[in-house]
């Protein structure tokens, strides 16, 4: 039986990846969980699962989970330190590292030093300090198994494959909501429009990062790391259907896709029970009924955040980490209605723009240069306001 620490139990990854363990009752069990503002759900999940210590981001919500958690033998901890105490909680085999921005480094930083394996869903671990963490993974000795259905895909076509016949890796993307909208109409474009997502049921940040592509651009700055790869061999596939889920092209010509029902438990599950399966309730796919798989390449006057995040990784060092944390304030700034879709990605830039790149040495670095670029971000979002930069 494993033994798992869920860090975001109550965001999206963390609820399927509990469905899962529920349906495997004799595979997995849980040790910790950690939640943010959602105290209901992870008091809720608290007394299904019987975790020994649960954690939440902020030490003033204790009092209210307390009083929800009223008879339930389960020691409560808060803040970084209680983020860190979770996810290396006595028997962690796993962890699940599913919180959502920089929040998830240094907990996922610890289960490393701790010497546990890392089933890695939180995209800013290596985006924004990417050769930090994977020196950590080899000095520590520990696995780390992709969650992104793009990464688990890619990983599950490289499986008995020698590493030095990839000449490159294909990354699909819906394209999301926008990718047949007349450019000129992306200025009317409004919140609930891209929260449409077509394929996908994701959390708001993600759905948003979807419609702009910058989650396939930070998807591309996480393969660059997760397979070793260079920029010039992860490109991008616009792959409407979201069948194929992402393929490895082969110095023979030879190219090897993995394919599924769009729904996020089967590559949760994939990662869970590495190198068995289990059942993950999704559905399998009828091949009979898939009348059309079609691919084309990314439009990048359409999609200027996927190409901000090429930038980014060609530059390297601190820029992934201004960049990362630009984004988070723009799709905030954008989902509360202080500037337009189209001012996502010019917020980005101008933050951008206005970095000096620098080397980052740790995590600490990497923790500062993600604060350097969201007050930034913040900064010129306020001139954004103005319509100079629009």
């Amino acid at each position: 039986m494993k033994q798992l620490a869920i860090l975001g139990s109550t965001g999206s990854i963390g609820v399927s990846t509990l469905e899962i363990v529920a349906a495997h009752p004799d595979k997995f069990r849980i040790i910790s969980l950690t939640g943010a503002k959602n105290l209901e759900l992870l008091a809720h999940q608290i007394r299904q699962f019987r975790p020994k210590l649960a954690a939440v981001a902020d030490p003033a919500e204790i009092p209210a989970l307390k009083k929800l958690l009223t008879g339930v033998d389960v020691e409560l901890a808060a803040g970084e330190e209680g983020l860190c105490a979770a996810a290396t909680a006595s028997g962690v085999q796993m962890v699940v590292a599913a919180i959502v921005g920089s929040a998830g480094l240094l907990p996922t930083a610890a289960a490393i030093r701790a010497g546990i394996d890392i089933a890695l869903a939180n995209k800013e671990t290596l985006v924004t300090a990417g050769h930090i963490f994977m020196d950590l993974v080899e000095n520590y000795g520990v696995r780390l198994y992709p969650v992104d259905s793009e990464h688990s895909a890619v990983f599950q076509s490289i499986e008995g494959h020698r590493c030095q016949d990839i000449t490159r890796i294909i990354l699909t993307a819906s394209g999301g909501p926008f990718r047949e909208t007349p450019i000129d109409r992306l200025k009317e474009v409004t919140v609930q429009d891209a929260l449409n997502h077509p394929n996908w049921n994701m959390g708001r940040k993600i759905t948003i990062d979807s419609a702009t592509m910058m989650n396939k651009g930070l998807e591309v700055i996480e393969a660059r790391w997760l397979f070793d790869a260079p920029p010039d061999k992860i490109s991008v596939n616009i792959h409407p259907q979201s069948i194929i889920h992402s393929m490895v092209e082969y110095i023979d010509g030879c190219v090897i896709a993995q394919l599924g029902t769009p729904d996020m438990k089967a590559p949760i599950a994939y990662a869970l029970s590495y190198p068995e399966r289990v059942s993950s309730g999704v559905k399998p796919l009828d091949l009979t009924t898939l009348s059309d798989l079609s691919f084309f390449k990314p439009d990048m006057q359409r999609f200027p955040c996927l190409g901000l995040a090429y930038r980014a990784l060609g530059e390297g060092e601190s820029m992934p980490a201004v960049m990362n944390a630009a984004n988070e304030v723009a799709v905030d700034a954008f989902l509360s209605g202080r500037i337009t879709y189209l001012q996502i990605a010019s917020l980005i830039e101008k933050t951008m723009d206005a970095h000096q790149v620098h080397r980052l040495g740790s995590i600490e670095e990497a923790l500062e240069a993600d604060r350097w670029g969201r007050s930034t971000a913040g900064e010129i979002c306020k001139t954004l306001k103005t319509g100079r930069f629009i």
